[in-house]
């Protein structure tokens, strides 16, 4: 029988996952970071957390960690509409900001930034006991993903 390969654990075990987790909307944002976090634990990769205290420095923390030996980022965070036009420019700066540091540094960066209307929204997303979806849970496993793609891509190119 063909040896069908590493296990998931074997893949992610020298994987170096920073997790970067704006503070702001703290019970969404610690949901995003339970389902992460969960995230990470299962896969048995290495990952350190780094709280953020506003979101418009996410992409800023986010390219310091992985211009560094950080293979991948998890980043989380919460930005809510509120009466002005913050809420379209902040969510447009954090967005192409991220965009951009994965294309600079050829990194992957699981994308767990929720941008919601109400905090009700934002429940629904972040993994709580009675949401309907974990974003923070899914970045996580994006991250991994990408991460052992990008691994197996560049193993091939280095051989060929």
């Amino acid at each position: 029988m063909k040896n069908s390969g590493p296990t998931r654990e074997e893949i992610h075990r020298d994987t170096r996952i920073a997790v970067i987790s704006g503070v702001w909307h703290g019970r969404i944002a610690d949901g995003l970071l339970a389902g992460a976090t969960s995230a990470l634990e299962d896969s048995g990769c290495q990952f350190e957390i780094f709280h953020v205290s506003s979101s418009f420095d996410l992409p800023l923390i986010a390219q310091a960690a992985l211009e560094g030996t950080w293979d991948g980022a998890v980043v989380l965070g919460v930005i809510m509409k509120g009466e002005s036009s913050h809420f379209e420019r902040l969510s447009e700066v954090v967005t192409k900001g991220l965009g951009e540091v994965t294309l600079q540094t050829r990194k992957p960066i699981g994308f767990g930034v929720l941008m919601v209307n109400t905090e009700k929204e934002g429940e629904e997303r972040a993994g709580l006991s009675d949401s309907k979806e974990d974003r923070g849970r899914e970045a996580a496993e994006w991250t991994l993903a990408s991460t052992a793609l990008l691994r197996q891509l560049r193993s091939h190119s280095s051989r060929t």
